[in-house]
């Protein structure tokens, strides 16, 4: 049996109850982690995701909270600390697609909503994370941003420029903190999960498949690049961008 890649780490996933985040949740626990889990409203997904990972052998966390409130990023700082006392890892997948408008007819407030959680959280949350990250071995925060960061969408101003934000961010973050802590950016295409299916008209999701592929991409196609950059074999990763998107953007 080979050994597991992430033995002995804590993994931190934001929105880590459903869609890309949970799978790259059970993608860690099945390589060895622990993992700690945020979710904005719905326990019952958060608890069944909890369970899923114990039944893996984790030692599992949910914690409550609007990423893009500083209260809620402390809270879970200190509920981290007290259960783990340290982390290895940071996933930022914490996020929301929005409305698409054109810009003209874009309420502020929902330019704003989307804002604090897709960018405003990622800021948060790692402010709060990286004092307790172990020194002892190298860390690693992966930012979940988006193909469309990298070609822009038309009526999609306000999801693209916080995903750009996000790319930017991780750029100057992975220079500050190299050679400790490792910064990198995933930037998936279109994926089927159920915000997409239950948010998106059937309109939208035809125009996504419009790629090379021809089709929506997997959660498991994008949770195997979570553990690559999260484990010793992403260790030469710095301030780069891996872009599963299945021809939707040549990077």
């Amino acid at each position: 049996m080979r050994p597991k890649k992430l033995a002995n780490k804590v993994a931190v996933v934001t929105g880590g109850s459903r869609g890309i985040g949970k799978g790259i949740a059970l993608a860690f626990a099945d390589e060895g982690a622990d993992v700690v889990i945020t979710y904005l409203s719905n326990e019952t997904k958060a608890r069944e995701t909890v369970l899923e990972l114990e039944s893996k052998g984790a030692r599992a966390l949910a914690v409550k909270g609007n990423v893009g409130d500083e209260a809620d990023a402390v809270k879970l700082r200190d509920e981290i600390q007290k259960t783990f006392g340290k982390i290895n890892i940071l996933v930022n997948n914490a996020g929301t697609i929005g409305k698409e408008m054109p810009l003209k007819d874009m309420p502020t407030e929902e330019w704003d909503k989307l804002m604090n959680v897709d960018l405003r959280g990622v800021f948060l949350v790692s402010k709060y994370l990286i004092p307790l990250f172990d020194s002892r071995s190298v860390g690693k925060i992966i930012n979940i941003s988006s193909e469309l960061s990298l070609k822009g969408r038309a009526n999609f101003t306000h999801y693209v420029t916080a995903k750009g934000g996000i790319n930017s961010l991780t750029r100057a973050l992975a220079l500050e903190l190299a050679p400790d802590i490792l910064v990198n950016a995933i930037a998936p295409g279109p994926v089927e999960t159920d915000m997409i299916l239950a948010d998106m008209d059937p309109e939208w999701i035809e125009k996504e498949t419009e790629i090379p592929l021809g089709r929506l991409g997997k959660i498991d196609e994008i949770a195997p690049v979570a553990v690559l950059l999260a484990s010793d074999d992403g260790n030469f990763f710095c301030g780069q961008f891996i872009s599963p998107n299945g021809g939707a953007v040549f990077n």
